[in-house]
């Protein structure tokens, strides 16, 4: 038995299907859910989110903008206001986007600009950080 695991976006389910591992970009930091884990509901960050499939046991990297994620009886239901494969991110734009977001953020002036800076900067963020991974892994 392994995690039954659903990334439903607002647009369309994202992606569904049996996973080892999957590491979670929570409010607190990073959480790893492995079968049998406790139940449990945590609010998701803006960041890198690694799935260790059943087939090949590889990781999968996807960049995930913030939402929510309930884990219950070995099936992880995630639901993100937006959802990005790292197939489909241009490494050498995720890069631009990110010294561009973090120039910005070290910019900004205002309490309205640093916080749309510093939104901007952890999209930017999690999009590089999902293209440096699948290097890494």
């Amino acid at each position: 038995m392994s995690l039954q695991i659903s990334i439903l976006t607002p647009e369309r389910p994202f992606w569904n299907g049996q996973a080892e591992e999957i590491i979670l970009p929570t409010e607190t930091g990073e959480m790893g859910v492995l079968k049998n884990h406790a139940p449990i509901i945590t609010g998701l960050d803006v960041g890198a989110m690694l799935i260790r499939s059943n087939d090949d046991r590889q990781w999968r990297s996807y960049a995930i903008m913030g939402g929510f994620a309930l884990v219950k009886q070995n099936v992880v239901t995630i639901l993100a206001n937006e959802a990005q494969s790292s197939e489909n991110i241009d490494p050498e734009e995720a890069k631009n986007a990110f010294e561009t977001a973090k120039t910005n953020l070290e910019k900004a002036e205002g309490v309205k600009e640093k916080v749309e800076a510093n939104f901007a900067y952890k999209r930017a963020k999690a999009r590089y950080q999902v293209v440096k991974a699948l290097k890494k892994i």
